[in-house]
């Protein structure tokens, strides 16, 4: 006789910042994912705290009331019997220690606030490896992007001119873009040097030409009502220019990647960082 297995136990997630744009698509995308457990949500909103988050995002209602004690919300996580994650789409300045208390908790999180920087992401990574406790930090969830990143890489092997455009809504805190610094990384890390000079430059407006990220490559940032997430990568050669984009429509293309990483991080012992390493 053949004795099926029991399922497996859902696995328990919170979500901080669960008002915000993203966070709302975030809990209507955990709570309907099979396999997935919504077990509190974080905000801080004071006309937010205490109601139901369903109610307050129009989904109906979910049973679940909104706190924003932080410490006390992953203190109730760490009970659970499956591991917990924490999906983190908060702000900038919060976000560091979000995620610290969180690893310190033993709670797995998934982070989509950008705007850590190289060393707040160094001393985490060291956090969670010294915890052996799984971290993803993803600048951007959408399977697009991974694919435009990957274009961008193929094609740097035919072209040593290229800046990054990037446009985003006006309620965007950090500047540039976590998905540009990432893209500009990669574009850096594969050997050679960008945009070697013709002229000698003169900026007669301080940031006229942009950011100056890794390897000579330059990012340009807009922000505007009526964006949501844009990116351009140009490269530019005599004659001709190769243009990479990728547009975001609606905030739900961002929804299976989220599920994907709450997931996967519970594979990790230690801190990932870009969507591109769990696919």
């Amino acid at each position: 006789m053949t004795v099926t297995p029991p399922p497996s136990a859902p696995i328990p997630v919170v979500i901080n910042g669960a008002t915000g744009k993203m966070g709302r698509e975030t809990v209507k995308a955990v709570a309907q994912a099979e396999g997935l457990d919504l077990i509190a949500v974080l905000a801080h909103n004071p006309d937010h705290i205490g109601q139901d988050i369903g109610e307050v995002i129009g989904c109906g209602p979910l049973e679940i009331p909104i706190t924003n004690d932080l410490e006390g919300t992953l203190a109730f996580a760490a009970q659970e019997k499956q591991v917990p994650v924490m999906v983190d789409f908060t702000h900038p300045d919060a976000v560091y220690h979000n995620v610290r208390s969180a690893i310190a908790y033993g709670v797995r999180p998934v982070v989509g606030t950008t705007g850590l920087s190289p060393q707040q992401l160094q001393d985490l990574a060291e956090f969670a490896d010294k915890a052996s406790v799984g971290c993803l930090v993803i600048p951007n969830f959408s399977i697009g992007v991974v694919l435009m990143q990957q274009a961008a890489i193929q094609a740097s092997r035919f072209y040593n001119h290229v800046e990054i455009i990037e446009l985003h809504h006006n309620h965007k805190a950090d500047a540039p873009s976590g998905t540009a610094v990432q893209t500009a990384q990669l574009l850096g890390e594969l050997g050679q040097t960008y945009n070697p000079p013709a002229v000698q430059e003169t900026e007669k407006m301080a940031g006229a030409r942009g950011a100056a990220a890794a390897e000579g490559i330059r990012i340009h940032s807009v922000r505007l009502p009526g964006l949501i997430a844009h990116q351009e990568i140009l490269f530019g050669a005599p004659g001709e220019l190769y243009t990479i984009r990728h547009d975001t429509s609606d905030r739900g293309c961002y929804m299976p990647g989220v599920v994907l990483a709450v997931r996967k991080v519970l594979e990790l012992k230690s801190l990932v960082y870009g969507l591109d390493k769990i696919l």
